[in-house]
């Protein structure tokens, strides 16, 4: 048994996308793609780049992982980058305001290699991070532990930090599958539905609306929805809709 769940364990390294969130340096993405090659990454995602993943600064530090920035997919938004995963845990800075909870990577991670589906780790630009709607695409946050008097990671360095981390985890035999998660696109369209119908009913206000959406998916994501269970509370945002839509007009 013990076996079975390490062989299990390694396989969802597969299925970890590292992504990339509009990442400037070549030198960076070459090192990115090095580093995931040395603990068995294989699945890179680089967002809007600012820069040639297939530069010859990029492939000078990518090495024997040259063939990750050549597989590489490059798309044009998170929510595109987070099509057909079930979980997915963003990093943040020390300063981070969105209110969601700052793990370590090594109290988070071991969630997300418990999933039976695709899952993403994802890393913002090298000056600012990644901005409160990226964050809030993410079910959890991880900062890496650092020095207080200059916690700044270079991008290379953080994803080689979380990298390392997921390798150790993916190798324990401590993890084990859980139940399939509704994936976060579908999640996604759901809050913007939800969020379009509380506007509607005056439980949101323009003006606050992103702050209590935010404790909202904060909520959703704790409950790690079933596709069944998100199915359900789709539904029944349809049938509010269909309900205010035969209240007769004033």
């Amino acid at each position: 048994m013990t076996f079975i769940v390490l062989i299990v364990s390694l396989v969802a390294l597969d299925l970890v996308r590292i992504i990339l969130v509009e990442p400037a340096g070549p030198l960076n993405v070459g090192s990115v793609a090095r580093v995931m090659k040395n603990m068995g990454l294989s699945r890179l995602v680089l967002v809007n780049p600012r820069c040639d993943r297939l530069s010859p600064e990029a492939y000078q530090m990518a090495v024997h992982g040259a063939e990750i920035l050549e597989r590489a997919e490059v798309v044009g938004d998170l929510t595109t980058a987070l099509r057909g995963c079930d979980r997915a845990i963003a990093t943040a800075g020390r300063d981070c305001s969105l209110g969601l909870p700052l793990e370590s990577p090594r109290v988070a991670f071991p969630w997300l290699l418990a999933s039976s589906g695709e899952t993403a780790l994802i890393f913002g630009r090298e000056d600012h991070g990644l901005t409160n709607g990226e964050l809030n695409q993410a079910q959890r946050a991880v900062m890496i532990p650092a020095n207080p008097e200059y916690p700044s990671l270079n991008l290379a360095q953080a994803v080689g930090i979380c990298a390392y981390e997921l390798s150790q985890v993916g190798a324990s035999p401590a993890i084990t599958p859980t139940l399939p998660t509704a994936p976060l696109d579908h999640l996604e369209a759901y809050y913007q539905d939800l969020e379009t119908l509380l506007l509607t009913l005056g439980y949101l206000h323009p003006h606050t609306a992103a702050a209590r959406m935010a404790k909202i998916r904060h909520l959703h994501s704790r409950a790690l929805l079933t596709p069944e269970e998100l199915a359900l509370l789709r539904g029944m945002i349809r049938q509010t809709r269909w309900a205010i839509q035969q209240q007769p007009s004033s």
